[in-house]
């Protein structure tokens, strides 16, 4: 399955603007033979814009929800994406998939927030598995921080997550994270871990860029970059289920000796 990663940071403060540079990558995710296409954390609204991430927030069904889902069908290719999520008076910071028939296959809430910007304008999601199926392959939501707690992404490896797609607004100077934790992320759970990022300057933040798309094998497929770009990878499943057979850390785990990790 044909992935692309949209590292942008699009034009914050501006659903209208960002919609526009969502439709413009599809476009060209679908003419490269994408079957997914993923964007950032907060792509929708932008990251760092302070006290609009409440007024610019939206149900999972709200009104960009279903824009997405048309240029998602237009184009003919999934689509994930970050954003902030109104349920009622709470906000979240989520990321949803929709398929290429338009369809909201799943919907997840940062279960990690990092730093005091977030813990100032979003509530913690409480579900730490999210999954859908996808042209045959089990896909998983995460989002950025997320990724760094190694509970976190076990959790998806024992549920069967073959791809989990990760949002991210990584900064300066955790640029590590994208070089290094995820390409062992994906080699320790036998999974391909997607990594989309964020770029340049934004508030009082600075994103690294480097997205990169990981495989079982702890092998990158693909890097961006430090600039806007969109890449691609290819998630092989009879290759994923070799890696499986070669290296069978989940078969070889003793639950038994880890009750101190709970």
């Amino acid at each position: 399955m044909r992935t692309a990663l949209l590292q942008s940071s699009g034009r914050p403060g501006s659903t209208v603007e960002n919609l526009k540079v969502l439709d413009e990558a599809a476009g060209r995710a679908a003419a490269a033979g994408a079957a997914l296409l993923a964007a950032p954390e907060m792509f929708l609204t932008g990251y760092a814009i302070g006290d609009d991430i409440g007024r610019l927030a939206e149900p999972a069904d709200g009104e960009a929800a279903d824009a997405i889902a048309e240029l998602a069908a237009r184009h003919g290719l999934a689509i994930a994406y970050g954003y902030p999520e109104r349920d009622g008076a709470t906000v979240y910071n989520s990321a949803q998939l929709i398929s290429a028939d338009g369809t909201r296959l799943a919907n997840y809430r940062k279960t990690h927030l990092f730093g005091c910007f977030e813990r100032d304008h979003f509530t913690p999601g409480d579900q730490p598995v999210v999954q859908a199926e996808l042209n045959g392959v089990t896909v998983g939501l995460m989002i950025c921080y997320d990724v760094e707690f190694p509970e976190n992404v076990r959790a998806h490896a024992l549920a069967g997550t073959d791809l989990l797609l990760v949002p991210t607004a990584q900064m300066h100077p955790f640029q590590f994270v994208a070089e290094s934790l995820v390409p062992v992320r994906a080699w320790e759970n036998q999974m391909y871990v997607a990594y989309v990022n964020r770029v340049g300057p934004e508030g009082e933040f600075e994103f690294v860029g480097l997205s990169t798309l990981a495989g079982p094998d702890g092998v990158a497929r693909t890097r961006a970059g430090r600039g806007e770009e969109l890449v691609l990878a290819d998630v092989d499943p009879a290759f994923l289920a070799a890696s499986r057979e070669a290296n069978p850390y989940l078969q070889d785990r003793r639950p038994g000796l880890y009750g101190s990790l709970v």
